[in-house]
């Protein structure tokens, strides 16, 4: 009798507050179906979670470390146009308002490779400092860029959209900053690995660029949504970001590296798994066990920075 009370209590439950719940979510749909433009922001600000005005400077600049702001061209193109390419480098940026903030931090190794870093939701890029740090003790010069809606980057409500164009405008300067294709390096931390993937998506291996380095990844925003559950689902459901890593990955033909934690709660490693079983090779995998999901340059040091190093010095180190 104790299991059959607990088995039909689920649909007196639900008649008690699903009725009011399915209010609700049908309201979600009417709006989002008719294009409510509050709720699709209020969505994008749950979902990237921007953090804006802070803080202002790294705390530990170098000799040589530069901290400045590019303009954004005025004729960006859309994500969802079908032609969408990255930007080359005499795109321009005349008569524009809008911007981006950037950190170049070169490596005192003048031929070290030069490496993009688009990091995750929430935190700026000097809150991501330790991981920046890390990158550059294992070899690499580094350009990390301040989507617009964080730091002091232009102020919205960013979108995958806007945040493709970002890393477009970054690849520019990027270009200018490493001459050497081959040198070039996409790495992206959790949400930037899906900003890291569409761009290299985008572009060619070793015409374009020399290696794709992904942290904490994932296959898709939905799954993603899936692994937090179905109120999740549904917000996601009910706007267009998508980032689906999944479906791009195979056409990126340069060497990958995929790094992650056993213990991510974030994105479970499961996912990044997938990803790096539908990726071309040649490609790398490194778990660093106990690491959750923005520490891993500190539980798995040794590791992560003899692999770092490893995979640089087979994949980078020609001119």
């Amino acid at each position: 009798m104790q299991r059959l009370r607990s088995v039909t209590a689920r649909p007196l439950l639900f008649g008690q507050a699903g009725g009011r719940l399915l209010q609700i979510l049908l309201l979600l749909s009417l709006l989002a179906s008719s294009g409510c433009a509050w709720l699709d922001a209020r969505q994008r600000q749950m979902i990237y979670r921007p953090t804006p005005g802070i803080p202002a400077d790294l705390t530990d600049l170098r000799a040589g470390d530069e901290h400045y702001f590019v303009s954004l061209p005025a004729d960006a193109r859309q994500t969802d146009d079908p032609d969408h390419q990255p930007l080359t480098a005499d795109a321009g940026t005349v008569n524009n308002t809008q911007r981006i903030e950037l950190w170049w931090l070169p490596h005192p190794d003048k031929n070290a490779p030069t490496l993009l870093y688009l990091h995750g939701t929430f935190r700026t890029v000097p809150q991501n400092r330790h991981k920046i740090e890390a990158l550059r003790e294992a070899g690499f010069a580094v350009l990390a860029v301040e989507y617009r809606g964080w730091g002091l980057s232009s102020a919205m409500t960013p979108s995958e959209q806007t945040l493709v164009q970002d890393a477009d405008a970054a690849w520019v300067e990027l270009q200018r900053r490493e001459p050497r294709a081959s040198q070039r390096v996409i790495y992206g931390h959790s949400m930037g690995s899906g900003v890291a993937v569409d761009l290299a998506s985008r572009l060619r291996a070793r015409q374009d660029y020399g290696a794709l380095i992904l942290e904490s990844a994932f296959t898709s925003f939905a799954d993603v949504a899936s692994e937090a559950g179905f109120v999740a689902s549904l917000l996601l459901h009910l706007n267009n970001e998508r980032f689906a890593s999944i479906d791009k990955i195979t056409r990126v033909h340069a060497p990958l590296l995929m790094i992650h934690g056993t213990a991510d709660t974030t994105i479970p490693i499961r996912l990044g798994r997938q990803l790096f079983a539908a990726a071309n090779p040649p490609k790398r995998w490194l778990s660093i066990n106990g690491g959750a999901h923005s520490d891993l340059q500190q539980i798995g040091h040794a590791r992560y920075q003899a692999t770092l190093q490893r995979f640089k010095n087979d994949y980078l180190s020609g001119q």
